[in-house]
């Protein structure tokens, strides 16, 4: 494919979201609700494939049909005849008219569609579907689609992701079936669960053989469609990226995501959204990999299974720490100034005149003028304050003596004179002009 849309990633990042038997809810299902306008409908047991394929197209900015009903896709969009990844499939449900599926097309044989949907085997899985079922595939009808926001296909996102996928694979080794790991039988970091989503088929044991020959090119892709672009890492520093990949392997994409942002100092939702990316770039890349090991340290502890697993987990973050921030850092991008705007602390040079613009600053903030102000009136008030109403040759100077006048005369003249040198000499900044209102 040339192109992910963006509401694919929105999907992906959700894949093996499972309702929860009994009376509770999956909280992340019930969000689906919400985020078409059904707030009512709470319950993950209610048919929610609509409500999952409306939230992704919501989350990526386009308008959805905010309707429980698969069928009312078959008026939304603009039909297409051929297959398209990402497209929206339409499906019947036995005789019943009204009844029907929807899930995003991932993929076709001669005679199935492949599906990534809600509520297929009670969860968001990839399953196969026979196409006499199918009744309309559907594409939006505007001419611009938002593109997911990662970096293009580059040999040099492709060599990252490689990288970051040789360590992964280095720390998850080759096939076991430990019966305390949660996760099941697992080859190259691919439990059976995974394999049977990414296959469309229930994960039962026949899966068990075809995992231990997993092929290469297999285990690649999964890695990239489940865990690298769902968990963002393309928009990533590359030594970010590498340590975030390893944490959505291991605690998920989801898990990663809210790791991330707790090391980044933002709100824990598992969506990487503008307040995320911001709290991201505000942290220096090596200072954010160091506070997310310790974050994923303290989750590892708190696990059940720390106490059989926890070694190697706690070990796996130190390597994986230690080759993020052995990768050259690239140097953080200054921002640009706006035109027109100078920095208001710091000269800002002008390369086309070779002088230094400034910022003006008000007269009353100059040591100079002060100096100046207070030297004359310690020169001059004497002379001039009987002709202002002030006395100070008369009765003040019998009280006070001739001499304390002529120290204060002095002192006031010493202080004002160094004030007006010291101040020229340290003045960079032009004065402007300020209105000032004085109430006697």
């Amino acid at each position: 494919m040339d192109e992910q849309p963006a509401w694919m990633t929105a999907a992906w990042a959700e894949l093996g979201q499972r309702e929860i038997p009994g009376a509770s809810d999956n909280a992340r299902i019930r969000a689906f609700f919400r985020e078409v306008g059904q707030p009512t409908r709470l319950h993950d047991e209610v048919a929610w494939c609509a409500a999952f394929v409306g939230a992704c197209l919501e989350r990526a900015g386009e308008a959805s049909t905010r309707s429980l009903m698969a069928r009312s896709y078959l008026r939304w969009g603009e039909k297409i005849e051929h297959a398209r990844y990402g497209a929206l499939a339409v499906l019947a449900r036995g005789s019943d008219p009204g009844a029907g599926h929807i899930g995003f097309l991932v993929g076709e044989t001669p005679q199935h569609v492949v599906l990534l949907g809600g509520n297929q085997g009670d969860a968001v899985s990839v399953a196969a579907y026979p196409k006499t079922r199918l009744l309309s595939i559907r594409w939006p009808q505007s001419a611009t689609i938002t593109p997911p926001v990662q970096q293009p296909d580059t040999a040099q996102a492709t060599a990252q992701f490689d990288e970051a996928l040789r360590h992964v694979l280095e720390m998850e080794g080759g096939f076991s079936d430990d019966p305390h790991d949660p996760g099941g039988p697992t080859n190259k970091g691919i439990t059976l669960r995974v394999l049977a989503a990414w296959k469309g088929v229930a994960p039962d044991s026949s899966l068990k053989a075809e995992l231990r020959h997993i092929p290469d090119s297999t285990v690649r892709e999964i890695y990239l469609q489940r865990y690298w672009r769902p968990a963002h890492c393309d928009e990533l520093a590359p030594q970010l990226a590498l340590f975030h990949f390893d944490a959505a392997v291991n605690h998920g994409v989801t898990g990663a995501m809210r790791l991330l942002q707790r090391a980044a100092g933002t709100d824990a939702d598992g969506e990487i959204g503008p307040n995320t990316r911001a709290a991201i770039a505000a942290v220096p890349a090596a200072e954010l990999i160091r506070r997310y090991a310790d974050v994923r340290r303290a989750r590892y502890r708190a696990l059940p299974h720390f106490w059989r697993f926890g070694r190697g987990w706690l070990a796996r973050v130190d390597k994986t720490l230690a080759r993020a921030l052995a990768l050259d850092l690239q140097p953080t991008p200054q921002p640009q100034s706006t035109e027109g705007a100078p920095n208001m602390t710091q000269p800002a040079d002008d390369t086309t005149t070779g002088e230094t613009e400034t910022t003006a600053k008000w007269w009353g903030q100059s040591i100079t003028i002060w100096g100046a102000i207070i030297t004359g009136l310690s020169t001059v008030l004497p002379t001039l304050g009987p002709a202002l109403g002030i006395d100070i040759t008369g009765d003040l100077v019998r009280e006070l003596g001739n001499n304390v006048v002529l120290t204060v005369q002095a002192v006031g003249g010493l202080i004002g004179t160094l004030m007006t040198i010291y101040g020229r000499m340290r003045a960079t900044t032009p004065l402007a002009q300020r209105n000032v209102q004085l109430k006697l």
